[in-house]
């Protein structure tokens, strides 16, 4: 028999959480509250579990393995200034919409409520309280912990993102016999994390059924109307992205015509979306950029490079589920937390892995980092699936706009100017 693709598992989990809440909520047939909160947190320990290794090893490969040549080093410093520059964007995107049309506020009143969010401790409070403009000048701080194995213990993840960033870009520096080790090692770890994750994900269903069948039972219905207005804010904001400021990108500097080079690009960006890997779909957007006319020596570099750092969608949803989460508290993010926010989602989309629901773990990491409970998280896992499907596929068209800038960029000429 057929096994059952994930996403379909998520989506049927999904369907059965709204009956099983009803039927089996504290007010239906049988109590099941229960079994539904024992896989909701066995799911998000699982997520918890992973993150700092995870970040670590993607970060560090992902640095290390740029090469070294002259040729390479130019065209890699253009290829991290696209990605760096695209994800900036792309996270501001989000953030202004967000605050614009506060998906997390119903009639005027924080949805908390509707979603049935355990109240904050009083500690939690006056910790997210205490994070006002000063936060801007300690956000450079913990970016260089005393005790990167206590800051790893601690969930403060700035630190050891900036630690793996300078330990990937040393690791470049070691003689031949040494970076070989180092980079195997890494490569071993990260590829071990991407197994892990991949397992982890596999019970993404159970975790999916248990955490909404009881939003569900809790709040009946009426947890839908935040959520839909979530989803619809990262669709717009995900669609300013991909039709307009990628695409501006894509004409100004690589010279190219986005509406021919989407329609070359048409069959990844469907393989991005119906996988949710941009991993999985890079056979495919190597293949593109090929017809495009993009060479072998830039795609070869730019795409792998792209489909483990850079991921545009991802941070832009991040920052939204982020800001989100906090409005339905009613917690008032000040600059020097959205800016935080800004830093970290830009950074972590750097080590998200390229499988589906991975942003999850990103997600747990900023929440942590502005003060708030990581089981919220559970609040975005009902319309986390079709968005994944959707980011996805903007990190694999960034991505492919990428290969073309740098291509054009290095004088070469390509089919669809």
């Amino acid at each position: 028999m057929k096994k059952i693709a994930l996403h379909w598992q998520i989506l049927i989990a999904l369907v059965l959480s709204i009956p099983m809440g009803i039927y089996f909520g504290s007010d239906g047939i049988f109590d099941l509250t229960g079994v539904f909160d024992f896989f909701g947190n066995l799911f998000l320990n699982a997520l918890k579990m992973i993150v700092v290794p995870l970040i670590v090893a993607a970060i560090i490969t992902g640095v290390s393995n740029i090469g070294s040549e002259k040729g390479f080093a130019r065209m890699g410093g253009k290829t991290i200034l696209y990605y760096l520059t695209t994800s900036f964007i792309a996270i501001l995107t989000g953030l202004i919409l967000v605050n614009i049309f506060k998906p997390g506020i119903v009639d005027g009143i924080p949805a908390k409520d509707l979603l049935a969010l355990t109240p904050l401790t009083s500690d939690q409070l006056s910790s997210i309280s205490g994070k006002d403009s000063n936060e801007i000048y300690k956000i450079f701080l913990r970016m260089v912990p005393p005790n990167i194995f206590k800051a790893a213990s601690d969930g403060q993840m700035l630190g050891l993102i900036t630690f793996s960033l300078l330990f990937g870009y040393f690791i470049r520096r070691l003689t031949v016999k040494n970076k070989e080790i180092q980079l195997g090692f890494w490569n071993g770890v990260y590829d071990i994390m991407l197994d892990i994750t991949n397992l982890v994900m596999k019970i993404a269903p159970l975790g999916v059924l248990g955490l909404v069948s009881k939003t569900v039972s809790e709040t009946g219905f009426d947890s839908l109307v935040p959520l839909l207005h979530f989803a619809a804010i990262v669709l717009f904001a995900l669609f300013i992205h991909l039709f307009i400021s990628t695409s501006l990108i894509l004409y100004g500097v690589g010279k190219v015509k986005p509406l021919v080079y989407f329609k070359i690009m048409s069959k990844a960006l469907l393989t991005a979306f119906s996988t949710s890997s941009s991993s999985a779909t890079l056979p495919e957007t190597i293949d593109g950029v090929t017809r495009a006319g993009v060479p072998k020596k830039v795609s070869s570099f730019v795409l792998p490079l792209g489909a483990t750092i850079n991921m545009d969608g991802t941070a832009l949803y991040e920052c939204v589920a982020a800001m989100f989460i906090a409005q339905a508290y009613g917690i008032d993010i000040s600059f020097g937390m959205q800016l935080s926010i800004v830093i970290i989602a830009l950074l972590t989309s750097i080590g998200v892995a390229g499988i589906p629901s991975a942003s999850l773990v990103a997600i747990v990491i900023i929440l942590k980092a502005i003060g708030l409970p990581e089981e919220a998280i559970g609040l975005i896992l009902v319309v986390d699936r079709p968005l994944d499907m959707c980011r996805t596929a903007v990190n694999v068209w960034s991505d492919s706009c990428g290969a073309a800038v740098v291509a054009a960029t290095e004088g070469e000429q390509l089919l669809c100017n």
